[in-house]
């Protein structure tokens, strides 16, 4: 299962209102200006997602699950952030490969989602190893490599509504030679404000942190990044690494993935989380 660490402090030195009126914030049908502002969702292509059990989407397939709870208390505590207009973009990032981050992604979007009454969009900006289209059987298309090497391309033009989930996708694109050095181009900002306006959410996965500098650039253009950490895999000194690279005002909170609870014998099996199968 995971389990959410450290959500109570806020990014960027901001503090969190209280419990109460955070939650009552979350219900609140109204929204800041900012978050009013949000532009018409344009109409985009639909691809159809093959669920399978590698994937571990819970969420979906598992709504009433304790796990896909833990993911509704995640989509809950953030959007208390969305609420007060200083939470839309979002970094998914781990310190290391085969975290889980790709799975927790891939839930927190489809929890967010809320069936198609929030409108998220997910960037797939691990230009290094693409897998999200690969795990959920997408067909091909070009994505964000293509708009960074060709700035006249609308990154509008690449984006497609995944169903079953509701939320949208932005692929990697077509594989390049210079991955790292695409993602630190001027044209990356200019994509990205573009885009955010049409949506409630955007969520940027990331590769990870301590290995490529790449999550560093990303992070430039988010307003926090959430860190998703395996429990007996990644070691202290990764998470420790991780932290200060991206620097701990700018995380919003720690995912602790694979945390078994030993006293309940069925807790494993119920959540995400139980299988053999980790994915990055």
């Amino acid at each position: 299962m995971s389990h959410i660490r450290n959500l109570f402090h806020k990014p960027s030195g901001h503090v969190l209102s209280s419990p109460g009126s955070a939650r009552a914030a979350a219900e609140e049908p109204s929204r800041t200006a900012a978050i009013a502002a949000v532009a018409t969702i344009p109409e985009f292509a639909v691809e159809q997602a093959q669920i399978r059990p590698a994937n571990r989407l819970i969420y979906h397939v598992d709504p009433h699950s304790l796990a896909a709870d833990r993911f509704r208390f995640l989509r809950m505590r953030l959007r208390e952030h969305w609420s007060a207009g200083k939470l839309k973009k979002l970094l998914i990032a781990s310190p290391l490969a085969h975290d889980g981050k790709s799975t927790v992604l891939l839930n927190l979007a489809t929890a967010l989602a809320e069936r198609g009454k929030r409108s998220v969009l997910v960037i797939e900006a691990d230009l290094h190893h693409s897998s999200l289209g690969v795990d959920l059987k997408l067909n091909t298309w070009h994505g964000l490599t293509d708009c960074l090497q060709d700035e006249s391309v609308s990154p509008l033009s690449h984006i497609r509504r995944v169903e079953p989930f509701g939320w949208h996708l932005l692929p990697a694109g077509e594989p390049r030679r210079n991955p790292t050095e695409l993602l630190q181009t001027p044209a990356l900002n200019t994509i990205i404000q573009r885009i955010s306006a049409c949506f409630d959410w955007v969520l940027i996965d990331s590769p990870p942190v301590v290995r490529l500098t790449d999550a560093i650039a990303l992070q430039q253009h988010v307003d926090a990044s959430l860190l998703v950490v395996r429990a007996g895999h990644t070691p202290r000194e990764a998470v420790e690494r991780a932290i200060s690279l991206l620097g701990k005002p700018k995380i919003v909170g720690i995912v602790l993935n694979e945390v078994h609870r030993r006293d309940q014998p069925s807790y494993q099996h119920e959540h995400y989380g139980g299988g053999n199968s980790h994915e990055d």
